[in-house]
């Protein structure tokens, strides 16, 4: 017989994802069955036979039916379309044949009708769609949390439309991009897969590179040691584009995780800080004794002496006067990164058991605007005292400032030491 061959038929078939071959075939049999049934009836489904070819993609239906004599099938009730076949018409397939013998011919697409072939058509289609929008969502569904590559497919405001090598569309909103990241349609990027939902039927893929998974399975693919489970990371905090805290704890003595994780001369961590557009990124080696664990959050700035409230999750933390800037960091971001990855709130005081000599200019940065202590920097006062030693007037021949400014910074200078 000729047979269906339906990969050609349909258009629609041509570019099939996420679906098998054996699958699409099962479902393409399901469909010409439930038309079969529709046409004569489900009594008749064991007299079908639908015969598959996987990879040819093509289907032959065969028809079997029991021959009755003409009388029969002209007045008995009985008598089924779907199961039965006059003499007489059994004899013009082939001429030999008698009462009771099984006839088995061919179904083709025309014997149902346009109609019915189109409604087979829309079916089909409609049913392939749907198990192909199933097999994304499951998927995807198993790689939350874990790293794709795509290519910038549509740059919106809000978000970018990326697809994946099998032309999937996967969705990258601003709020999950870096501030500092820039693409253009075309560039591939890689995020890790956030959350997968279904929206009205359609599955709905959203990445994201600001989430802390992003930075746990990029130190994964660098430090073999992180990959085979020799050092854990505890935890990790970030503030996007700015700065990151990630500890790390080892279950190998010999190896030293925060030497592992950031390689010789930083060789692991470079590649991590690119791809989070020159992020700061602190590895820190994990303890259970918080105040060595808060000591060591804090860095770079070094810590005098720390008192805890266990109870209401407090830290108060002490440091020399020229240690407070490096512990609350630029824009406080290492403060608050310190506060989130220890879990306590963390009060910082200039150690006051300390003798101060002097104090750093850069101390007085939320009081003097930084362009005023640049002025003081560019004719070497680098400190509290070495301005205050200077008078008025030599202030104001070299630099160029106002001398109602100066008389400003020399009174929240002097202020430091009463």
């Amino acid at each position: 017989m000729e047979s269906i061959n339906l990969i050609e038929s349909f258009s629609e078939f041509k570019e099939i994802k996420n679906i098998d071959r054996p699958t699409l075939m099962s479902i393409i049999e399901d469909v010409f069955k439930s038309m079969l049934l529709k046409k004569y009836g489900p009594e008749s489904e064991e007299n079908f036979d639908i015969i598959m070819n996987p990879d040819r993609g093509e289907i032959e239906i065969w028809h079997n039916r029991e021959i009755v004599d003409d009388e029969f099938a002209e007045d008995s009730f009985d008598f089924d379309p779907g199961k039965h076949i006059s003499l007489s018409d059994a004899r013009k397939v082939e001429a030999d044949l008698e009462i009771g013998e099984e006839l088995v011919t061919p179904v083709k697409l025309d014997d149902f009708g346009r109609r019915a072939v189109l409604a087979v058509r829309q079916n089909l289609v409609s049913k392939i769609l749907e198990r192909e929008k199933d097999g994304v969502y499951k998927k995807y569904k198993e790689k939350v949390g874990d790293i794709i590559t795509g290519e910038v497919y549509q740059i919106w405001k809000k978000e970018l439309l990326i697809l994946d090598e099998d032309g999937n569309e996967l969705i990258l909103p601003k709020s999950e991009q870096i501030p500092t990241d820039f693409y253009k349609k075309g560039d591939t990027l890689r995020a890790v897969v956030r959350r997968v939902e279904m929206k009205n039927n359609s599955p709905i893929i959203v990445l994201s590179r600001t989430a802390p998974e992003f930075l746990a399975r990029l130190f994964e693919q660098e430090v073999p040691e992180v990959f085979d489970g020799l050092i854990t990371i505890k935890n990790i905090v970030r503030e996007p584009g700015e700065r990151a805290k990630v500890a790390v704890e080892s279950y190998d003595d010999r190896i030293d995780p925060v030497g592992a994780c950031v390689g010789m001369k930083g060789s692991r961590i470079h590649g991590i800080v690119r791809e989070l557009r020159n992020e700061n990124i602190d590895v820190i080696n994990y303890t259970s004794n918080a105040q060595l664990f808060i000591t060591r959050a804090l860095s770079p700035a070094k810590i005098t002496s720390v008192k805890l409230d266990d109870e209401n999750k407090r830290a108060e933390v002490y440091l020399k006067p020229d240690q407070v800037s490096l512990a609350i960091g630029k824009g406080g971001h290492n403060i608050k990164l310190a506060g989130k990855l220890t879990g306590y709130e963390i009060d910082v005081y200039r150690d006051t058991d300390v003798d101060v000599e002097d104090v750093d200019l850069e101390e007085f940065a939320d009081e003097i605007e930084s362009w005023i202590i640049d002025e003081f920097k560019a004719i070497g006062c680098d400190t509290a005292k070495s301005v205050l030693e200077l008078s008025d007037e030599e202030l104001l021949k070299r630099t160029d400032l106002e001398e109602e400014t100066i008389k400003d910074v020399k009174q929240i200078l002097q202020s430091e030491f009463e």
